[in-house]
């Protein structure tokens, strides 16, 4: 049952957005979402209020039968099912259904890492790389919620460097099965999953396998005991000559790398949507609390600097909702091109997915920096009430905290897209080297008059552009120092990765200001334009920081005095007045007691 969306006609290339200027009509935002995206959406709401939300205490305390019968509930509802294919029980809906369910499931992060684990990781390795027979064995009971699923790559030697897996699997000499030998840790749902997708070499390169609970040779060991997320399982598994059948091989044998690659992929993105979900909680709130608490005989949403909190909690919801759909909204045309008839259609939906893996990459890391940084002014708006457990901001505090650890560290995401970006260049993917050659040779012929910029919003757009041009430069300068050992620099790779994290979020935040202008008029875009405002203003700070780290690393004596000059005059824009804009978005959450842009 696909999802009819407004989704833009044009399919866009992966990391182009370094290079080309989008139009809003070019980009998919929640104000376009159908009304089917919107059923689902309060579906999953209604969902999490009436059925997660009275159990979070009990679910704290590891009672997983209700956790079992709660994936069962959303089973029933068909939020687990989404992106499984109709013909093994699924609803084949869209990416941004999935995001618009991820995004509102997260309430309660303990049954949250519990569904994502479970809908995601768990199940998404046999959709896309299952055999036939393997489909209709598994699918229909991981989309009903009977069986629940789970994902095993990790190990106390291999989180980050999964290619460094101990785990073995050696082929039985009749050829009926492996044996797996090794140990996994950090799984999430292990305490009670039925069924798992196992990572291990088979003749020194990965593979994939499909591990049932009750294979001889499995168990599994004691919960973690984990600083947030108690509420989800959290163990190692042991494999001691756990006998898989053959035909629990997972897509082709030394190929594990490429599930594992494009399966955290995805859940990547879920993982970016569940982080903007569990913001949008933690504001609420914080706004409540702040509207109620008194302190010198007013209350202290009153005072200014709680405001600015409160505003600045707000923008990078607003953000954070434009990055997350407006990548999915790019994934969603990509795969509507794929021949779902081919013979090719898997291989074809996997690429697609693929396309956008610098974009998952940066919603990850954007998100659960975003996510933390809200759950921590809460905390101190609560002050020393938000310390105490009796109070919704200290577990808050402590479930954000993994965001940055899952699907992959955000150091390692970091390497992901600079290394992806680089990659794509060096191959003709992405003409990224002729843009910095042509921009090397603009700055250093001096300074030219800037082109006027016609329609809505135009200084936000000059200031997307100056992010753009500010980048490329730091990486050119880059590039010609290191040539291809700058994979080598992590520093270097790292604030070439925050200089492009913080122009698709620009860019993202400005589009989509500039959608509801075109579409709605500009008194009902005054709330995001501010938004946008204030967010553009403190990106260009750390695009300008992570760009001069790069330039003294790379250069030195004239020529670092040369291209500093060259930075200051990119980077050179006259500033808002964040403080009044601050104050404004302030005013409407705090009136709203939420975050809303209606």
């Amino acid at each position: 049952m696909a999802t009819t969306t407004a989704l833009p006609t044009i399919k866009i290339t992966g990391g182009s957005f370094l290079l080309e200027a989008r139009q809003p009509s070019e980009v998919f935002t929640p104000e376009d979402f159908t009304e089917q995206h919107l059923l689902i959406g309060q579906t999953a709401e209604e969902f999490a209020v009436n059925e997660i939300l009275p159990n979070a205490e009990k679910i704290e305390h590891k009672d997983f039968s209700i956790t079992r019968d709660l994936l069962k509930k959303a089973g029933e509802l068909g939020l687990s099912s989404v992106e499984i294919p109709e013909a093994y029980g699924g609803l084949e809906m869209d990416k941004v259904t999935a995001a618009v369910i991820a995004d509102h499931i997260a309430k309660y992060a303990g049954f949250a890492t519990t569904w994502g684990g479970h809908t995601g990781i768990g199940t998404l390795p046999i959709v896309y790389f299952g055999t036939e027979e393997q489909k209709k064995k598994y699918l229909p009971r991981l989309a009903a919620g009977e069986i629940v699923g789970a994902y095993a790559l990790s190990e106390s030697t291999s989180g980050s460097d999964a290619m460094n897996c101990r785990t073995r699997a050696e082929l039985s000499s009749d050829g009926k099965y492996y044996v797996l030998n090794g140990e996994k840790m950090w799984i999430t749902n292990a305490g009670f999953a039925d069924l798992f997708t196992v990572f291990a070499k088979t003749d020194d390169k990965l593979s994939a396998f499909l591990v049932e609970r009750n294979f001889p040779g499995f168990s599994v060991g004691a919960e973690e005991h984990k600083m947030g997320i108690r509420g989800s399982s959290t163990c190692p598994i042991l494999l001691n000559d756990c006998k898989v059948p053959a035909e629990n091989l997972l897509g082709e044998k030394g190929r594990g790398h490429v599930i594992a690659f494009n399966i955290l992929n995805i859940g990547r993105f879920k993982l970016g949507a569940m982080c903007v979900g569990g913001g949008r909680v933690s504001l609420e709130s914080a706004v409540g609390y702040a509207k109620q608490r008194k302190a010198f005989g007013k209350s202290i949403s009153d005072f200014g600097l709680i405001r600015e909190k409160i505003a600045n909690m707000a923008t990078l919801l607003y953000v954070g909702e434009s990055l997350v759909y407006r990548t999915v909204g790019m994934m969603d045309v990509a795969l509507g091109e794929v021949d779902k008839s081919s013979a090719e259609a898997m291989r074809e939906t996997r690429k697609a997915i693929e396309e956008y893996a610098v974009e998952c990459s940066i919603i990850k890391v954007w998100g659960s920096e975003m996510v933390d940084y809200i759950v921590d002014e809460t905390m101190q708006i609560y002050a020393g009430y938000g310390f105490v457990e009796e109070y919704p901001a200290e577990r808050a505090y402590r479930d954000a905290r993994i965001n940055r650890i899952f699907e992959g560290t955000n150091e390692i995401n970091r390497l992901i897209i600079t290394g992806f970006l680089l990659k794509r260049a060096m191959s003709g993917q992405l003409p990224l080297m002729p843009a910095i050659k042509k921009l090397m040779e603009e700055v250093l012929s001096g300074p030219s008059i800037g082109e006027d910029i016609d329609g809505p919003l135009p200084e936000e757009r000059k200031l997307v552009g100056q992010a753009k041009k500010l980048g490329l430069f730091a990486a050119g300068a880059a590039t010609q120092k290191y040539m291809q050992a700058i994979q080598d620099q992590q520093e270097i790779m790292g604030a070439i990765a925050d200089m492009t994290i913080e122009t698709y979020a620009m860019e993202s935040a400005v589009l989509r200001a500039q959608k509801i202008v075109e579409t709605k008029g500009e008194a009902a875009a005054a709330l995001p334009i501010a938004m946008a405002r204030v967010y553009l203003s403190q990106a260009m700070e750390k695009v300008e920081s992570a760009a001069k780290k790069v330039i003294a690393a790379v250069a030195d004596g004239d020529m670092l005095r040369t291209q500093l000059a060259i930075l200051r005059r990119l980077a050179k824009y006259e500033p808002f007045n964040t403080i009044e804009l601050r104050q404004q978005i302030a005013g409407k959450v705090i009136e709203r007691g939420k975050y809303t842009l209606a």
